[in-house]
């Protein structure tokens, strides 16, 4: 009998809903919970450490790194920080036994696969048009050189998914059930332990 899988990524373009997704999939199913990444960003109204982030200066970040608290990590060039894997969060859910889900890049996703034997999933929205207006209701002092930046990377990222992902599952808004019930039957497909 093979192994049980344990962990799980689920990626996306900018604004394509992977971070939405994740928190009302945990909500939903009390063996998951959310990978807390490390970042060098500030964080926004309302964030907390050790819930949403682990927020830490650049110092500090690169002093993990090298104490191999963070497994890996990437430079976000359009938010000038670093996001990286803080092993001790996923070392520690993964001790309980829970299914734990990464909101990472391919890079990260590649990562994850290769060591933690991962499944990798790519939310795909319904065009760009909605990654638009998700950047724009996010953040309306976006400026229309920025929608332009994310747009361009997200296209390729779109086109990419494909070959650096397992899975591709359309992320339309107002079916999210839908979304759900897809991943679902590709984690049980995969050795996932999922309740009924």
């Amino acid at each position: 009998m093979r192994k049980r899988k344990q962990v799980l990524v689920i990626s996306g373009p900018t604004a394509s809903g992977e971070s939405t997704f994740t928190h009302e999939f945990v909500e939903g199913y009390e063996n998951f919970a959310k990978l807390i990444s490390a970042t060098t960003r500030e964080p926004r109204l309302n964030e907390e450490h050790g819930v949403h982030y682990y927020f830490m200066d650049r110092d500090t970040f690169f002093e993990e790194v090298h104490a191999g608290n963070i497994i890996e990590h990437t430079y976000v060039q359009n938010r000038d920080a670093y996001y990286g894997t803080y092993k001790p969060d996923l070392d520690e859910k993964l001790a309980k036994g829970l299914n734990v889900i990464a909101n990472t890049d391919p890079k990260g996703a590649k990562f994850f696969k290769e060591h933690y034997g991962a499944t990798t999933i790519f939310l795909k929205p319904k065009s760009l048009e909605v990654i638009e207006d998700r950047l724009r209701r996010r953040d309306p002092s976006i400026t229309n050189e920025e929608v332009q930046k994310r747009l361009v990377q997200a296209e390729r990222e779109i086109r990419d998914a494909e070959h650096q992902f397992d899975y591709v599952v359309w992320n339309t808004d107002g079916e999210f059930d839908k979304t759900v019930f897809d991943v679902i039957q590709i984690l049980r497909k995969e050795g996932y332990h999922i309740p009924e």
